[in-house]
């Protein structure tokens, strides 16, 4: 059941979105095991935080970058809309999906903020909300699949297993608007709530949603094996991020073996996006020119 939900989830990836059918059509791989693999490149707007966040960078800067590295695709994050948290309007996202045409760029993914483990239901209600809103967002921009957190916040009146009872609820109600909308909604492990592969395994198989999946963060596995927490997620996996940093048990940031990422994920036979993110000082447009070259080299 994990195996075929997670082989839908892969193809929805890539698929082509047929427009005024009524449905999304995936059309099916006739790939063989000895050819060329699928995966696809992109970049997540993070890595330029501060650039965009002050305005001396936009998407479309970021855009030419992808294109002049070789890239396949765009990651555009929600909070660098100047209108977050409230939706951008049609005429912003439609130039946006235009440019990206032009350039023969996919806009891939859209990613926003929540929490889903704080006690306030009048919070997790406004968020769901907020959640729904942008998943319109990314069905607009061409996007299949959009990032949610668990949330950080913790509570002395709840035991870890009653928050999880709670996330895994919102989650449902979450891939609910993810069908409705055609686009996949992905939980990003990110050293908040779910610190280890298992956990984030049996929130995913109680979901148990075609439309509610895994951005499989490499960076944040805080383990004294950080490489074998990656490969226990990999077969969940339908979108990934890779950093230039893995995380010792204490959260520690160590410099990843990107090589070694790239054989588990090659290993998987994995036919979706890589989305390589910066957060080291620096130059980062060479860094994460860098990081590509070093995973294309073992692809």
């Amino acid at each position: 059941m994990q195996k075929s939900r997670r082989a839908f989830l892969q193809n929805m990836a890539l698929a082509p979105l047929i427009l005024g059918t009524g449905r999304l059509m995936a059309f099916p791989s006739t790939e063989q095991p000895n050819k060329k693999n699928r995966v696809q490149y992109s970049v997540n707007a993070y890595s330029f935080n501060s650039l965009l966040r002050s305005g001396e960078m936009t998407f479309v800067d970021m855009m030419e970058f992808a294109v002049d590295i070789g890239l396949d695709a765009v990651d555009l994050t929600g909070y660098y809309f100047s209108s977050y948290p409230k939706k951008p309007s049609n005429e912003e996202l439609f130039t946006l999906k235009r440019k990206a045409l032009e350039l023969g760029l996919d806009i891939a993914w859209t990613g926003i903020r929540n929490d889903f483990v704080t006690p306030d239901i009048e919070s997790r209600n406004a968020d769901k909300a907020h959640i729904k809103d942008w998943l319109e967002v990314s069905s607009k921009l061409g996007a299949t699949i959009m990032r949610v957190f668990t949330g950080r916040n913790k509570s002395e009146d709840f035991t870890k297993d009653q928050i999880k009872d709670w996330l895994v609820i919102e989650f449902k109600t979450c891939a609910e608007y993810g069908a409705e909308n055609g686009v996949i909604v992905g939980l990003q492990n990110h050293d908040e709530f779910l610190f280890t592969s298992s956990e984030v395994i049996d929130i995913l198989k109680r979901v148990n949603s075609d439309w509610f999946g895994l951005i499989l963060d490499c960076g944040s596995l805080p383990s004294n094996d950080p490489y074998t927490e990656i490969e226990k997620l990999a077969p969940y996996a339908n979108y990934y991020f890779v950093k230039e940093h893995v995380k010792t048990q204490d959260s520690t940031k160590i410099p990843a073996d990107i090589e070694r990422i790239a054989s588990i994920i090659k290993n998987q036979n994995y036919k979706g996006y890589v989305s390589f993110e910066s957060l080291a000082d620096g130059d980062t447009k060479a860094i994460i020119k860098d990081m590509l070259e070093t995973f294309q080299s073992v692809m």
